[in-house]
């Protein structure tokens, strides 16, 4: 069946053939296989998605379900470091709009948008189950907690912001 799947490389079947060994059912590994085929590539295109569904024997619409459900898949390209800033009530009271701005003044990106080098995303995430340590935001895989907001671009690596 690899054969007919050209949008997906033979490492990503492999990889998701590797998780359907071990599940019940073929459509089960839905959530891994999106992950293997973004990690490989970073995000997972409307071509990638339609041929892990043939793969998976299951409709692209089921797919995308799962895929937007999830805000850990990317299904637009995002920058080398991906920032989730924590916009739940907590992070509210705690500044996370200060830190938003930030963002705004010292990487010139919004919510959705991705700096001009392909560096840095910024994405908003209801909830990172730190409240007790807000403001925080996951900076790749490594949440950071009780944020300081005059130090947000030393902490994020990013050049360019005097003052911080």
């Amino acid at each position: 069946m690899s054969e007919l799947i050209p949008a997906l490389s033979a490492d990503e079947l492999a990889a998701i053939d590797a998780e359907i060994a071990h599940a019940p059912y073929r459509d089960a590994v839905a959530v891994d296989a999106l992950k293997i085929v973004q990690r490989h590539r970073g995000w997972v295109s409307d071509e990638s998605l339609k041929a892990i569904a043939r793969h998976l024997t299951m409709s692209a619409d089921e797919l995308e379900g799962v895929a937007t459900f999830y805000n850990l898949i990317y299904r637009h390209p995002v920058g080398e470091k991906v920032i989730l800033l924590c916009n739940s009530v907590s992070c509210w009271i705690k500044g996370c709009e200060t830190l938003r701005a930030r963002c705004r003044e010292g990487l010139g990106i919004d919510y959705g948008q991705t700096t001009a080098d392909k560096r840095y995303t910024l994405l908003p995430v209801t909830c990172l189950g730190a409240c007790d340590k807000a403001p925080v935001l996951m900076l790749g895989d490594v949440l950071l907690e009780n944020v300081n907001p005059a130090g947000l671009m030393a902490t994020l690596g990013a050049s360019g912001e005097e003052g911080t």
